[in-house]
């Protein structure tokens, strides 16, 4: 079987699946595990990533609003490549190529190659898509043994904050962009809920939203978790770093009497695959240090 994906949490999900040896291609943005780096890419992005971060929301926005693509999809090299299976997305535009795009595309390949479509605004949903995608590649065993280790993890964090009092949880506010604010959507506020804190923004399956500085400093959070989708902690530092001397992040920070931290957004919580549980173990540390250890820095950085 040849696959194609065409962002980061299907090829994660394939290679758990041992299927790392059938993919043929993946998306531009494709960096774990280490060998997809060294596949061809079946995308590229117009989003001007080398800008900053207040540059790359303003050009998002503006494209959105025009209905111009963000992303695009080279159908010479998926012509090329000869999949079989094409795994995509139907969630976020601004993520990933859009579904419609993938749609027309795969209609004019060779062979009818299959496509298999990720919609996950859940962590159970990102569960069922594991399982999906292992079944109709052929590997169902494999893939439900791999959520069942997830399950495993995910409920050790579970039993040791579910008895917390609610004094005990902090009140947080999860950062998903800092310029200008998003707050964590989709599966990140349950996240916080499993690793012992209480979500001031977000809600459980609905997606992330702009934010202003003035209403997050009324919430008044007792820490602030920063993950920005698509940046590794370096990248998310030079954002943290630009808001350094503003009154805004200089009161927040102030007040957050249970800390600050920064972490790898794009490892371990903007992509719906098996790292989830990687990002919820990261949280929980960060939350609760006496009930899980300190945070590693390499992982989740304290300010």
């Amino acid at each position: 079987m040849r696959i194609a994906t065409l962002l980061p949490s299907a090829t994660e999900i394939v290679c758990a699946l041992g299927l790392e040896d059938s993919l043929v291609g993946v998306s531009h943005s494709c960096a774990y595990p280490e060998a997809a780096k060294k596949l061809p890419a079946m995308t590229s992005t117009h989003v001007p990533y080398e800008r900053d971060s207040q540059a790359i929301d303003a050009y998002v926005r503006e494209h959105l609003g025009s209905h111009e693509a963000l992303y695009d999809l080279h159908i010479d090299r998926l012509k090329a490549a000869r999949p079989d299976v094409i795994i995509s997305q139907a969630l976020c535009d601004v993520c990933a190529v859009a579904s419609g795009d993938v749609l027309d595309a795969v209609q004019g390949l060779p062979g009818s190659p299959e496509l298999i479509d990720l919609t996950p605004k859940t962590l159970e949903d990102v569960f069922d898509d594991i399982e999906r995608v292992g079944y109709r590649l052929g590997h169902g065993a494999r893939a439900r043994a791999i959520v069942a280790q997830l399950r495993e993890r995910r409920q050790r964090v579970a039993d040791r904050t579910e008895g917390l009092d609610p004094e005990e949880r902090p009140r947080v506010v999860f950062l998903e962009w800092l310029l200008p604010p998003f707050n964590g959507g989709h599966w990140n506020p349950e996240l916080v809920n499993i690793a012992g804190g209480i979500d001031l923004i977000g809600a459980r399956g609905e997606p992330s939203s702009t934010q202003d500085w003035p209403s997050i400093l009324a919430l008044a959070p007792d820490l602030v978790f920063v993950a920005c989708c698509g940046f590794d902690i370096p990248r998310a530092m030079q954002d943290v770093q630009a808001l350094a001397e503003t009154a805004e992040w200089k009161t927040l920070l102030a007040g957050a009497s249970r800390g600050a931290f920064v972490t790898d957004g794009h490892a371990y919580f903007a992509s719906p695959g098996p790292r989830l549980i990687d990002g919820l173990e990261i949280m929980a540390k960060a939350f609760h240090p006496d009930l899980f250890g300190e945070p590693s820095p390499d992982r989740c950085l304290r300010l």
